[in-house]
């Protein structure tokens, strides 16, 4: 029988990530191969151009548009500060006078005699690209970037929001099931990342941003609380920019679900660790999730077996979480793998599973309804 593929959540104790660290436009690449980085350190900058101000100096002067170039002060590529007379008309023998200033610091871009208007360009905008991991810069890719790599546990979550950040793990609850409320969150955690257990309330999350929390990783988040969080309604954007001091990194799913035993032990089992993490996250093709790398202490060089990250396909004994109702965010394991097609209730025929849950009851499943969590 062929493989069963179904996609899958990483949650591995060890493995060596890779991340590509590139600029929007090309640059200046800073470090060289084999130098050792840390998340803040800049790996990589360039110049983003300015933003375009359009001015209409012939209706400021009042002067038809075919003229402005007798009035014009400044000329095109020549520099402007904020206030600076940039045109200026004489009339009724020079007894008066019209002037038009820029209101932007910049370049002057572009002169029209057909439109009265001038573009200012503002000053570039500098844009640097940090490492996001502790590791070693593994390859450079001359005037785009480089890439980064380190060797350290690696957990992929369902859903998250906020960019990347960095900061010790701190796990605040008694164990997967305890739902993360406000009163949880003290002083203490200030630059950590929080750790949390089945959910993490609105509250919870205000809190950690009052105190300057870096991150929460928790099992499960109410919808309505994200809407009210973030201010507005989600979509099917891509997260990650979002500006809200705090990244948030969802393992499970949306409403009370238990943080998965293994997640939660990794993660306690690294308290004190530093970890990296990114809410980053899109749903759609080409998909991007959530993740937390706890980047290993010591020399990444030291010879390791590498981690087989092939896809192999549901196995029997694969554990699994259900990602659609009436079993949705249940985990269990592959008890059976029936080959042939399986009529369900909505009368369509697919290929099928026998689950186990946890609680030991079983349900058949179209295997499309699962997630694999990767070993």
């Amino acid at each position: 029988m062929g493989h069963a593929y179904t996609p899958g959540l990483k949650v591995t104790e060890k493995i060596q990530v890779t991340k590509k660290r590139i600029l929007p436009l090309k640059g200046d690449v800073l470090v060289k191969v084999g130098d050792k980085v840390k998340p803040d350190t800049v790996v990589a900058r360039t110049l983003l151009p300015g933003n375009v101000e359009p001015f209409n100096v012939a209706n400021v002067l009042g002067i038809p548009p075919e003229d402005i170039m007798f009035h014009m002060l400044k000329k095109d590529g020549e520099r402007v500060k904020e206030g600076e007379v940039i045109a200026k008309s004489k009339s009724f023998f020079g007894l008066f006078s019209s002037e038009c200033k820029s209101k932007a610091e910049g370049t002057v871009e572009s002169i029209s005699s057909v439109t009265g208007q001038v573009l200012i360009r503002g000053n570039p905008i500098p844009v640097e690209i940090k490492a996001y991991l502790d590791g070693d810069v593994v390859e450079v890719f001359e005037r785009e970037g480089v890439a980064v790599s380190t060797w350290g546990s690696f957990i992929q979550g369902i859903f998250g929001i906020g960019g990347e950040t960095h900061g010790e793990i701190k796990v605040v609850v008694k164990d997967n099931q305890e739902v993360l409320t406000d009163k949880l969150i003290e002083k203490d955690c200030k630059g950590k990342v929080i750790v949390g257990g089945s959910l993490v309330t609105a509250d919870a999350i205000k809190k950690a941003v009052s105190m300057e929390a870096k991150g929460v990783v928790v099992g499960g988040f109410d919808d309505k609380d994200l809407r009210d969080f973030l201010g507005y309604d989600l979509g099917v954007a891509i997260t990650g920019s979002e500006e809200l001091g705090i990244t948030l990194v969802v393992t499970e799913g949306f409403g009370q679900i238990n943080m998965a035993e293994k997640t939660f032990s990794l993660l306690k089992s690294k308290e004190g660790m530093m970890a990296c993490i990114n809410g980053a996250t899109q749903i759609r093709a080409g998909v991007i999730r959530p993740e937390v790398v706890i980047p290993y202490v010591g020399d990444m060089h030291k010879k390791e077996a590498m981690v087989d990250l092939e896809n192999i396909g549901l196995t029997e004994g694969c554990p699994v979480r259900v990602i659609r109702e009436p079993y949705f965010g249940h985990l269990g394991k592959v008890c059976a793998l029936p080959p042939a097609l399986q009529k369900l209730e909505s009368e369509s025929s697919a290929r099928v599973l026998e689950v186990e849950f946890q609680d030991g009851t079983k349900a058949i499943i179209p295997r499309a309804n699962v997630e694999m969590l990767e070993e």
